[in-house]
């Protein structure tokens, strides 16, 4: 029985046991589904290109021929060496292929069968937990954790640093789609070639969709303590197509460049709008320390709880706003 969790996938892949051949990749996160997939086909096969090495198969297909997926998998490769199949799982249901192989595994054939969210009871899934020769591997967006370490290998790789300050607000936009994590994190890498470090501008002006009036308008509302105004962003935000992590990330970024500049910190990462912040005066150390670890706790939350997310944020920037009265009045 091998059912690997999303946070051990990584370590369970750079050395997976070799009596595993078939792996079943499932999980919200279509971008780490792909790029798990594409580490078990390099690793398995000399030339994912040839198309006599690697074979992409519709679960549809299997569901109106089972045997394919084990004549597929028997078949020697033109020019030799090893073959991979990849199975698109759709709609119907292909099991009868996968039990033909699992009870009789095939010579050099790794099998990836990619598929989306799968429950516990889904007979798919606990076919693969179960085969001994099958593992399934799950794919969830990733945590906090997992942003900061793929930002570390990221800009080590491309021999720069960060500014933490950057660092924070960068995370804390990325996460929700593995591609996509890492198309922003290509580009910024990019676009800092040779400045030696990324500062809080680098990722404003490259990731961060977070500058739209709309959201800015309400990050200044909840800073300010305007609760009508607030309320009223929130709904025309809310209302149409909102990004709460937009939303978050903008509060963060206010934030921490409040953080620096109001109480003697280093501001060359700040970026020079950071010497004009509507509510910069008001803020105390520790009321402002305890708002950027509320934004960080409901950044996290929203991660681990994405159906709550539209609320969490909500009860974020009220909070902020609240703290802000409280700062005011003092």
């Amino acid at each position: 029985m091998v059912a690997v969790k999303n946070h051990e996938a990584e370590r369970f892949l750079a050395r997976p046991p070799a009596h595993i051949f078939l792996y079943l990749v499932f999980g919200t996160d279509a971008g780490l589904v792909s790029e798990r997939t594409r580490d078990i086909i390099q690793r398995s096969i000399d030339d994912p290109k040839d198309p006599f090495q690697l074979v992409r198969i519709a679960g549809d297909e299997l569901a109106a021929d089972p045997m394919r997926l084990a004549d597929e998998a028997n078949t020697i490769p033109l020019f030799g060496g090893k073959r991979a199949i990849v199975i698109e799982a759709q709609g119907k249901v292909f099991l009868g292929a996968i039990e033909f192989v699992l009870a009789t595994p095939p010579r050099d054939c790794t099998i990836v069968i990619e598929a989306g969210a799968l429950k516990k009871d889904a007979a798919l899934r606990i076919l693969c937990e179960r085969g001994k020769n099958a593992a399934a591997i799950q794919c969830y967006p990733d945590s906090g954790r997992d942003i900061e370490q793929l930002i570390d290998v990221e800009i080590r790789e491309s021999n720069l640093a960060i500014a933490p300050a950057a660092k924070a607000f960068l995370a804390s936009l990325l996460g929700q789609n593995r591609l996509s994590t890492r198309s922003e994190l290509e580009k910024l890498v990019l676009y800092a070639h040779g400045k030696g470090e990324i500062n809080l501008g680098d990722v404003e002006a490259v990731v961060s969709d977070a500058s739209s009036l709309l959201v800015e308008e309400a990050v200044n509302d909840a800073f300010g303590g305007n609760f009508t105004a607030l309320d009223a962003s929130l709904r025309r935000i809310f209302g149409g197509a909102g990004d709460h992590y937009a939303l978050l990330g903008a509060a963060l970024r206010h934030a921490l460049r409040l953080h620096r500049t109001s109480f003697g910190g280093d501001t060359r990462s700040a970026g020079p709008e950071a010497f004009d912040l509507p509510s910069s005066a008001a803020w105390t150390k520790a009321r402002l320390g305890r708002v950027i670890e509320t934004i960080a706790e409901a950044i996290a939350r929203t991660r681990r709880e994405p159906k709550l997310a539209p609320a969490l944020t909500v009860r974020a920037l009220w909070t902020i706003a609240l703290s802000a009265r409280k700062t005011a009045s003092r």
